[in-house]
C-alpha cells in the first residue's frame, strides 16, 4: 500500500550519524526519591494535557468512518489514576501497560482482568514498551518533565524485564526519549521523543547512537514487516505520520499531512495486516487508519487522550486480530472496527 509513496512525499534531512561500535553501556543509573519521581512524571502530563486543552475543540473529524467500523469502543481495562504510555500484547495474549506517573507496569491477563503492577521502572515515569529478539520485555524510562529537553539531557534510559521473573534490570541510557519504541529482527531497537527532534537507535551489544534521526515530535514508533521503514506520528510540530528508511535516515516520507491541524495530536500508533498505520488522534478523540498517502477514515471516535494504540497476539486473552487502545486516562479500550485477523503486537 505504502511501497509507491510518490517523491513529492519524501523529504531528505541532514542527520548526524555515529559509529555503533563506538557506543558503550550506560553506568547504573541513580536512585531517585518516589515523591521526586511522581512531581517530574506529572509534570510531563499535566504540560502535555495543557497543550491539549489550550489547543482547544478538535475538528479533525472530516474524515468517512472506515467499512465496518463505527462500532463503540468496549472497555476491557483500566488502571484508576494512571496515565497510560506504553501497550503491547505477548504470546500469551497477556496484556501489559506503563504509566508516566508512577513509573510501575502493569500486567492484565485477559480482557476485564485486574490490572497488576509487576515492575517499576529505575527512575522517572515508564514509556514505551517493545520485545527484545531473546522474551525480554524493553521498558522506556525516564518519561518526565525532562523530556522538553531531553536532545539535550540525553536522560532516558530502557529497562530489561524478565516477564516469567518479573525481574527488571537497567540496560542503556544516554537516550533523549522513549516515548515511542520498536525492535528490528536483528535486535536493533528504535527510539522517539515527541518533545524533541531526536530518534535514538540502540545496538544489541548496548551501544546508543541518540542522534541516528531527526525529526520534530516524532512519537511512537513501529516498523513495518520487513525493517525496511519506520513509521512515527508527528504530534505536535507539523502534525502527521511519517516513515523513515532504516538503512538511511535521511530519507522522509511523509504519509498524512493534518495542515497543521495541531487539534489532531498523533499519538502511539501501530501498523496493521496490510502495513497501514493506524493512529490515535488524542486531542481529537478519533482512532483513524491511513489508507493511502493523504487519506484517511475514521476507526472509533469519542476516545479523547488515547496515547497508544496495539493489536493483540496468541489466540486467547489480548489475542491477535483485535486492536486496543490506552490512554492518559486510565483506561483500555478494544476498537471492535479495527479487527484485522492477520494483525498482530509488533514484535521481532
Amino acid at each position: 500500500m505504502f511501497g509507491r509513496t510518490s517523491p513529492d512525499h519524501t523529504i531528505v534531512h541532514s542527520s548526524a550519524s555515529a559509529d555503533p561500535d563506538r557506543g558503550r553501556a550506560a553506568p547504573r543509573p541513580p536512585r531517585r526519591r518516589p515523591g521526586r519521581r511522581l512531581g517530574v512524571s506529572a509534570a510531563v502530563v499535566a504540560l502535555t494535557a495543557g497543550l491539549l486543552a489550550a489547543i482547544g475543540p478538535a475538528t479533525a473529524g472530516a474524515a468517512p468512518t472506515c467499512a465496518g467500523a463505527g462500532q463503540a469502543p468496549r472497555l476491557v481495562g483500566a488502571v484508576p489514576g494512571a496515565a497510560l504510555e506504553g501497550l503491547t500484547v505477548d504470546a500469551a495474549g497477556r496484556l501489559y501497560t506503563t504509566d508516566l506517573l508512577t513509573g510501575r507496569v502493569f500486567r492484565l491477563g485477559a480482557p476485564g482482568a485486574r490490572a497488576v503492577p509487576i515492575a517499576r521502572v529505575p527512575d522517572g515515569g515508564a514509556g514505551a514498551l517493545a520485545w527484545a529478539r531473546d522474551g525480554a520485555l524493553l521498558v522506556g524510562y525516564g518519561a518526565d518533565a525532562r523530556v522538553v529537553v531531553g536532545d539535550s539531557l540525553r536522560h532516558a534510559g530502557i529497562a530489561r524485564l524478565n516477564v516469567g521473573t518479573l525481574a527488571l534490570r537497567p540496560w542503556v541510557r544516554g537516550l533523549s526519549a522513549a516515548n515511542g519504541m520498536d525492535v528490528s529482527a536483528n535486535g536493533i531497537v528504535y527510539a522517539t521523543n515527541d518533545f524533541g527532534n531526536l530518534i535514538g537507535r540502540v545496538y544489541p551489544n548496548g551501544a546508543v547512537q541518540a542522534n541516528w534521526g531527526f525529526l520534530p515530535s516524532a512519537n511512537g514508533a513501529v516498523l513495518g514487516r520487513d525493517d525496511r521503514w519506520l513509521y512515527v506520528s508527528r504530534t505536535f510540530t507539523n502534525p502527521g505520520v511519517s516513515r523513515i528508511s532504516t538503512s538511511n535516515p535521511r530519507v522522509v516520507q511523509s504519509l498524512l499531512n493534518l495542515g497543521g491541524d495541531i487539534t489532531a495530536t498523533p499519538d502511539g500508533l501501530t501498523l496493521d495486516a496490510r502495513d497501514r498505520p493506524v493512529v490515535p488522534f488524542n486531542a481529537a478523540g478519533q482512532i483513524v487508519r491511513i489508507t493511502s498517502p493523504g487519506r484517511y477514515c475514521v476507526l472509533a471516535s469519542g476516545l479523547g487522550l488515547s496515547s497508544v494504540l496495539s493489536y493483540g497476539r496468541g489466540d486467547r486473552g489480548f489475542s491477535s486480530g483485535h486492536l486496543y487502545r490506552a490512554g492518559f486516562d486510565g483506561r483500555i479500550y478494544e476498537i471492535p472496527g479495527g479487527f484485522d485477523r492477520g494483525a498482530t503486537a509488533a514484535h521481532p
